[in-house]
């Protein structure tokens, strides 16, 4: 097994692999310390993501691609990850989260709906005040104060992320429109998104402390929709409806 140690969501996580890939992908969050949990993956898990992904593609109509043993590790790592973090008042959420002026902002929506297209948008308007700080799959943890998204390893096929950690000021939830137009939305509305975006545990207390996790950033955080389409006025139209 290859073995280090990486600090993420202000825990230090102790990694064990049989394969060098995983530590190449999370090698800019490497740290020193005292492990606080430990993931150690075996040829189990690996099998485990292969037939998951099978499973998605074939659901989609899609051809499997059959990816390496190496790369499937270094998602059964995050999921093993995923399933703990619970205990931590922290979570796996699907979304883009960029920061502005210390901010952050997380958008979310159904897969090919242009979340990274819109926080490029606000690169673009916002230029150096912007800061991503994951493009796929940050990790939120709920604290009495309100909520923190932290930047992790696992930020997208582009890489976007930065290795911070940031209040959350706003979740929103993104749709296609031919105008843009932002609107706050209600807990009950925002809910069956958030469970389609949020990870999910196998684990039936981690799944409990999930759901709990899921209405304490529903109380705790501003929810909005925002149709838009991909100009670069509707960066401006979310910012002003959300800052």
């Amino acid at each position: 097994m290859i073995t280090q140690n990486y600090q993420i969501a202000d825990k230090i996580i102790e990694v064990s692999s049989i394969y060098e890939k995983v530590h190449e992908y999370c090698k800019d969050y490497s740290c020193e310390g005292t492990p606080e949990l430990s993931v150690t993956i075996s040829q189990t898990d690996i099998d485990y993501e292969r037939e998951k992904s099978r499973r998605e593609f074939e659901f989609e109509g899609l051809k499997y691609p059959d990816f390496p043993d190496d790369e499937l590790e270094i998602t059964a790592v995050y999921r093993k990850i995923a399933e703990i973090m619970p205990e931590y008042d922290t979570f796996v959420f699907h979304g883009s989260v960029i920061a502005v002026d210390g901010q952050a902002y997380l958008f979310t929506a159904k897969s090919g709906t242009g979340k990274s297209t819109h926080t490029r948008l606000w690169r673009e308007l916002f230029g150096s005040r912007a800061v991503m700080v994951n493009d796929d799959k940050p990790l939120l943890r709920i604290t009495e104060n309100g909520v923190i998204a932290y930047g992790t390893p696992y930020n997208g096929k582009h890489r976007l992320g930065t290795k911070i950690a940031v209040p959350l000021k706003a979740v929103c939830i993104l749709t296609r429109a031919a105008e843009n137009k932002i609107s706050t939305i209600s807990k009950t509305e925002a809910y069956p998104m958030f469970m389609q975006q949020v990870y999910r545990p196998q684990d039936a207390l981690h799944l409990k402390q999930t759901l709990t996790l899921i209405d304490r950033l529903s109380q705790n955080t501003a929810l909005y929709k925002l149709g838009c389409n991909m100009d670069i006025s509707a960066a401006q139209v979310a910012y002003e409806g959300m800052k």
